[in-house]
Parts: structure tokens; sequence; C-alpha cells
């Protein structure tokens, strides 16, 4: 597995995890961010590797800080 597989991965728990904490639903964060539900599911699944952008997105459809979406990932 690459470095951008882990990352991809570790990115989409991160998010699921916080999406379950939040009580959303993908199709309630899709809305929220503006991201397809399909997007949402690939990127939980580390499927695809978001965009600052949808970082951002998703970010803000859940409150919470980017930085949280980021934690246990390196440079």
């Amino acid at each position: 597995m690459t470095r951008e597989d882990r990352d991809a991965k570790l990115f989409g728990r991160n998010l699921f995890l916080i999406r379950r904490r939040r009580g959303y639903s993908q199709a309630e964060l899709a809305v929220r961010s503006a991201i397809s539900l399909d997007g949402v599911g690939k990127i939980e699944l580390g499927k695809r590797s978001p965009r600052l952008a949808t970082i951002l997105a998703l970010a803000d459809g859940l409150g919470v800080d980017p930085c949280e979406l980021l934690k246990g990932l390196r440079p």
C-alpha cells in the first residue's frame, strides 16, 4: 500500500468517525457540504483523495476545524 493510499484511508476514517459523532448520514453531509453522495462515500472508503476545497467544504459541513479531518496524517 502506498503512502497516498494510507493517507486516503486515514482521512476517510477520520471523516467517517466525525460524521457519525455528529449524527449525520452520508446524504446529510453531502447536502451540508455541497459534495455528491457518491463523493462522500468514496472519500470515506479511501477510494478518493479530496482536494483542499473539498476538505474545507467537508469541515464546514461538519462544523469542525479542517485539522480534525487531517489528524494523524504526516507531511
